[in-house]
C-alpha cells in the first residue's frame, strides 16, 4: 500500500502544467555517462518525498533505448525502513536529449528536464516545464557549497522560487 502511494505521488509530481517561463536545458546528454546512482542533495517540497531522507535515483539503460528508474528513500521517522518506486524514462525528441519523459504509473507521464549537468557528470539540476519540481542530484552524498549555490542560481535563472528548498539528509548506510 505504501509503495503504491509513493508511486502514485511520484507520478503526480511529474504530471505538470504549462508555465509562462520555460526552463532552459543542456544541449547534450550522454546516457551512458548519466546512468548509475545519483543522490538527492536538495529538492523543492513535494508530497511523495515529504517523509523521506537518504533519497536516491538509479538509472539503468535498457536494450530498447529507454531507461529504468529506481527511486529509493528511507523514512525520516524510522530510517531503517525504506520505500522505492520503479519507473521508465525516455527521450521523446532526439533533437532535445535533455527533455526526457518519465512514467511511474501508466498512463501518467511527467517531465524530467536536465537544466544543468557537470561536464564530468558529478552533479545535475533537474526540473520540469511547470517549475513545480526541482532536484539537485550528485554522484556523492555531499556537495560543496559553491557548487550548490551555483545550481540554486541556475534554478532561479530558470524561473524557480527556491525559498522553500529542502536540503536532503544523506546519513543512512
Amino acid at each position: 500500500m505504501k509503495q503504491s502511494i509513493f508511486i502514485l505521488i511520484t507520478i503526480m509530481i511529474f504530471s505538470s502544467a504549462q508555465s509562462q517561463k520555460v526552463p532552459s536545458v543542456v544541449s547534450t546528454v550522454d546516457l551512458n555517462r548519466y546512468k548509475g546512482v545519483w543522490y538527492e542533495i536538495a529538492r523543492l517540497p513535494n508530497f511523495f518525498e515529504r517523509k523521506l531522507k537518504c533519497t536516491s535515483a538509479t538509472y539503468t539503460l535498457r536494450n530498447d533505448g529507454r531507461i529504468t528508474v529506481l527511486n529509493k528513500g528511507n523514512y525520516l521517522t524510522d530510517p531503517q525502513k525504506s520505500t522505492s518506486a520503479y519507473g521508465v524514462a525516455w527521450i521523446p525528441d532526439k533533437k532535445s536529449p535533455a527533455k526526457l519523459k518519465i512514467q511511474f504509473f501508466w498512463p501518467f507521464t511527467g517531465d524530467y528536464w536536465i537544466m544543468e549537468l557537470d561536464t564530468d557528470y558529478k552533479y545535475v539540476l533537474v526540473g520540469d516545464r511547470a517549475l513545480k519540481y526541482l532536484w539537485i542530484l550528485a554522484r556523492d552524498k555531499k556537495m560543496d557549497e559553491s557548487t550548490y549555490s551555483m545550481l540554486l542560481r541556475k534554478a532561479i535563472d530558470n524561473g524557480y522560487d527556491v525559498k522553500s528548498i529542502i536540503r536532503v539528509e544523506q546519513d543512512c548506510n
